[in-house]
């Protein structure tokens, strides 16, 4: 697909998400150092680069999930090609890609206007909070994430997420660095969770719980499994419980956006939340 004049638009290559990831970094998004190959397990067709006279220029993402439900994300135009008109362009192509879909994204505070113009209903706010914390000791009654069935995982993981995401969650899990705990309570899956290194520290998410004491256990046994160190959750504030654990903790809000839909989701436990996957594709 192509824009008009010297502004042509394209499905990114491998290559190209892992370019996608280095301007987020450089936004100071903070990516996951395996958050490049993990994309690509949803929707490969969903990544788009904007190049200008053969360069790139601007990205977006808009992956499919199901046929009901889409997640943008990578929102980003080249810092000194900006106010150029090119992200409209890229927006629009990755809008046509989601069809008739639900579109998710978690706003950056800057463009919250603009999206509302889109059709981008606010749902709640997601706090990134940040700070150094100390090695734990590893709790008891904790596994690793391998040791639960993935069924069960996948199960728990449609609770909290608009869309099934058999396949993301897979690769996220099996990625190299990151690192997975859970517990099983009376037969029942009580809190699960994942930690994995980013350019700085090391982010926590998903964290998923029946409730606040299980969402600290898991926490701790992650921490623990890395060492300690800088650590960063990113807390849908609407989760009381979340906000009072990352706080708990030391960790300060570093960060915002909003996450919005355009549309209708499936019911969701977000009282079960405690930690975001990813901003990039929720």
């Amino acid at each position: 697909m192509s824009g008009d004049g010297d502004f042509h638009i394209r499905v990114m290559r491998p290559d190209d998400i892992a370019l996608a990831v280095e301007w987020a970094a450089s936004e100071g998004w903070n990516p996951g150092d395996r958050d490049a190959e993990c994309f690509t397990h949803v929707d490969p067709q969903g990544f788009f680069i904007g190049e200008l006279r053969g360069e790139p220029a601007a990205t977006i993402s808009n992956v499919n999930y199901d046929d009901h439900f889409s997640f943008l994300g990578f929102y980003i135009v080249r810092p000194d090609l900006r106010g150029r008109g090119l992200g409209l362009g890229i927006w629009q192509a990755a809008l046509a890609h989601s069809g008739n879909r639900t579109v998710g994204l978690d706003g950056v505070v800057a463009q919250q206007t603009n999206y509302r113009k889109c059709g981008f209903v606010l749902a709640y706010r997601d706090i990134r909070f940040g700070g150094i914390v100390p090695k734990p000791a590893a709790p008891r009654g904790v596994i690793p994430i391998n040791d639960v069935p993935f069924g069960v995982i996948e199960a728990d993981d449609a609770r909290i997420f608009p869309a099934p995401r058999g396949r993301f969650l897979k690769g996220w899990l099996a990625a190299p660095g990151h690192v997975g705990r859970a517990i099983i309570g009376a037969g029942d899956l009580k809190a699960w969770g994942v930690i994995r290194p980013c350019r700085h520290g090391f982010k926590v998410g998903p964290l998923v719980a029946a409730d606040r004491a299980n969402a600290e256990t898991v926490f701790a046994a992650l921490l623990a499994a890395v060492g300690g160190g800088e650590v960063f959750l990113d807390v849908p504030e609407i989760n009381r419980h979340a906000v009072a654990l990352a706080e708990a903790h030391g960790l300060k809000p570093v960060f915002e956006t909003a996450r919005m839909y355009t549309g209708s989701t499936r019911p969701m436990r977000m009282d079960r939340l405690y930690g975001v996957t990813t901003f990039e594709l929720g």
